[in-house]
């Protein structure tokens, strides 16, 4: 589904032990620096938003990081999202009550369904986001996969999104997990599936190494916004310069430059 009037460019930010890393296909992990830093540069960098996604509160157990979040959307200028160890209604709480303006919900939206939403009625739909990470068999045939791409569960990434969407979430974003981290261009053809089949907003992640990936992922895969990390941590490339070379070829952004709202 595309949202003409909110195409966005969203950095992603993978955190662990309280730094920031970055992998490839959601694994090889390297440290790249902290969340502070990163949000600073990158509020003076053009972008609509950000995510945050504590990807080892899961694995450990252990539940978001509030006093953490709290520190970080004080300096963060722009919608934050965070995910990351979320399994409970008070977890959710906790998190928009520290900043977070939506809440990220991935095992738990598919082992705990009735968060979403529980989520979706207390604080309304366009605070929840569900992750759907998925990735392909020999075959070809995509999978969705839980507990930081560990478990599978055997449904594909069209019937998550479809899923996640009656049960309330307002948001999706879809990251394929081979791609992830490889700047080798996103999956187009499930994310043309996968906002073909929703109306909420779709935000593509996994691959993207150059703004010609972004623009593909609007105008070709029918993203509502693009998600990217190792494009913008480990080249030139910036989110105000994605989001002028999206309104040149004819994309509505949010930076006041021509083309945009």
């Amino acid at each position: 589904m595309l949202d003409v009037l909110k195409t966005r460019v969203i950095p992603t930010l993978l955190m662990r032990d309280v730094g920031l890393v970055k992998g490839v296909a959601f694994d090889s992990w390297r440290r790249v620096g902290t969340p502070l830093q990163a949000i600073n540069v990158f509020n003076v960098r053009g972008v609509d938003e950000l995510i945050l996604l504590d990807i080892g509160a899961t694995p450990e157990g252990r539940e978001p990081d509030y006093d953490l979040v709290s520190t970080l959307a004080e300096e963060c200028f722009v919608p934050l999202t965070v995910g990351g160890g979320v399994r409970s209604i008070e977890a959710v709480r906790r998190l928009l009550r520290a900043g977070a303006d939506k809440v990220s919900l991935n095992t738990s939206a598919f082992r705990k369904p009735e968060l979403v939403s529980e989520a979706a009625l207390r604080f309304g739909s366009q605070c929840v986001v569900v992750s759907i990470d998925y990735r392909r068999d020999a075959g070809g045939r995509a999978e969705c996969f839980i507990d930081c791409g560990v478990t599978p569960t055997g449904i594909d990434p069209v019937g998550c999104a479809r899923r996640a969407e009656e049960l309330g979430a307002g948001e999706l974003l879809l990251t394929s997990i081979e791609r992830d981290g490889t700047m080798q261009g996103f999956d187009l053809e499930t994310i043309a599936q996968v906002s073909g089949a929703i109306r909420v907003p779709l935000i593509a992640a996994g691959g993207a190494g150059s703004y010609e990936h972004l623009l593909s992922a609007i105008t070709e895969g029918g993203a509502s916004a693009v998600s990217a990390a190792s494009m913008y941590l480990f080249t030139e490339a910036t989110p105000a310069e994605a989001k002028a070379y999206l309104a040149g070829h004819g994309v509505l952004v949010r930076d006041g430059r021509a083309g945009s709202v």
